[in-house]
């Protein structure tokens, strides 16, 4: 007889987020086959559904009508098949024919107890409407990665080309080295592997192993966005125990070769990995990467739940470099307005307290910005528990500063004469915006109570401020058939 598991239940809903997607309760990791069918927009998610950490991956499922309001979905994929048999890891979608396809990473562990003892491939799943999914009966549809690489071989991301389709994969090669795979295929059933196309100069400098690849252009130049695992910290620089970020360069598929520049950090918070990008019907090339970072605490374990996918973020090319802009959507979901119009600062203001739902937007002129410094402070109203972010105008540089961590995050920014500041604060939850996405900060944090928001200036400072109330629930969890 099949054994019937127990789904993980919630305990306590002290941390739950408001308009961040979750999953139901159990953990939650990387976002998976984001696209769009037959009306909806879907998002997958690594998903472990019978206890709050991690465990053998399955993929969650949500869709959303306008990339706000999500709705559960049945678990599209389950591992135990032969391919799977340990998790279904990370992949994408895509529509063919009227057909949604998935792609994903089969994990398969040797029988001797070793967790770093497996082997990947990668495998096709399908489906005619999009809740109920079907593994292709003659997975793998690539059992095995090419000779000169290691096990690690996961995180398709397929795209078309020409009536062509693309796939590129994550994996590391036997000098240590991460790198991008490249397969193409006309049917996405049988696949030709092209090579690699790009590989880390070093693994201190740019990783030695690539998760999660998602290769698109944007404004007439190729991206590759990935994570990279190894990249030594700086400074200010690479400060998580891995990072997100891309290349900028050109995708030649004649030759089939990426040339490109140097690695950048994509977001320069605490708790922000494995981004995957759709384009929407608009035109639009949306990111939505997980709120959380590997070894983080993560006190919501406790309560029956951990993780949680960021805000949908439009890229934008500006000079080569990616911003990241909250989707237009997000000023629908604005509800009530609590503080709109000029504000002068001297020592301290409250900006607002009560709420944990809200969207902050500050706007400067740094030509009359007087001193060196101002800061944000959000206050716990229970507790000693408090985030700064603090500006330093003569390095026109943030620094995001939490009182549960001993490490500092930085962002340094373009100078400008004007300073914009955009903040959507949920429940357990900080997304800052610099300079309308030249910089972001993404991070948890952890209030027994609602935050208070106060303005710090150690001269008088004048600041344009507008203060919206944010819905505290606006995702349905109970799972519709």
């Amino acid at each position: 007889m099949t054994e019937v598991k127990k789904l993980q239940e919630l305990s306590d809903l002290r941390y739950r987020l408001g308009y961040h997607l979750m999953a139901p309760s159990g953990w939650i990791n990387d976002p998976n086959g984001f696209c769009y069918f037959k009306g909806y927009y879907h998002i997958f998610y690594q998903y472990h559904p019978y206890s709050s950490e991690w465990g053998p991956m399955h993929w969650g499922h949500a869709r959303s009508r306008d990339l706000l309001h999500w709705e559960t979905l049945p678990i599209a994929l389950t591992p135990g098949d032969s391919e799977d048999k340990d998790g279904c890891f990370s992949g994408s979608a895509i529509v063919k024919d009227d057909v949604l396809y998935l792609i994903y990473t089969g994990n398969n562990y040797y029988d001797d107890g070793d967790p770093e003892h497996y082997w990947q491939n990668q495998n096709l799943a399908f489906s005619q409407d999009g809740i109920h999914f079907t593994k292709y009966e003659k997975n793998p549809i690539i059992a095995t990665p090419p000779k000169d690489n290691t096990k690690n071989f996961r995180d398709p991301k397929v795209w078309e080309r020409d009536g062509l389709y693309y796939l590129a994969v994550g994996s590391q090669n036997n000098d240590q080295l991460g790198r991008l795979l490249v397969y193409r295929s006309d049917d996405l059933k049988t696949w030709e592997y092209l090579g690699a196309v790009a590989k880390a100069i070093s693994a201190d400098e740019e990783g030695y192993m690539w998760e999660c690849p998602d290769l698109f252009r944007l404004n007439g130049q190729d991206f590759l966005l990935t994570s990279p695992q190894g990249i030594v910290s700086q400074a200010e620089k690479y400060l998580n125990i891995h990072q997100s970020g891309y290349f900028v360069g050109e995708f030649d598929y004649e030759n089939n070769i990426f040339r490109h520049g140097q690695f950048n950090e994509l977001d320069q918070g605490h708790d922000f990995y494995a981004p995957q990008t759709m384009l929407t019907p608009d035109g639009r090339r949306i990111a939505i990467g997980w709120l959380n970072m590997w070894r983080s605490d993560m006190p919501e374990q406790k309560d029956g739940w951990a993780g949680a996918l960021t805000l949908p973020r439009e890229l934008v090319e500006r000079v080569g470099q990616i911003y990241q802009q909250p989707i237009a959507e997000m000023k629908s979901l604005r509800q009530k307005t609590l503080r709109e119009g000029n504000i002068s600062v001297h020592n301290s203001i409250e900006l607002v307290s009560g709420y944990s739902q809200l969207e902050i937007n500050l706007k400067m002129d740094l030509q009359e910005f007087q001193g060196t410094t101002f800061t944000i402070n959000f206050e716990d109203s229970n507790s000693d528990s408090k985030v700064e972010l603090k500006y330093q105008r003569e390095q026109n540089k943030f620094i995001l500063k939490r009182s549960d961590r001993s490490d500092a995050r930085y962002a340094k920014l373009k100078m400008n004469d004007q300073l914009e500041i955009q903040i959507f604060v949920d429940k357990s939850s900080l997304e800052i915006f610099l300079n309308q996405g030249e910089s972001v900060f993404t991070d948890r944090y952890y209030f027994n109570g609602t935050p208070k928001i106060c303005l710090t200036s150690e001269k008088n400072n004048n600041f344009d401020c507008a203060v919206y109330q944010l819905p505290e629930k606006i995702n349905t969890y109970q799972i519709c058939k």
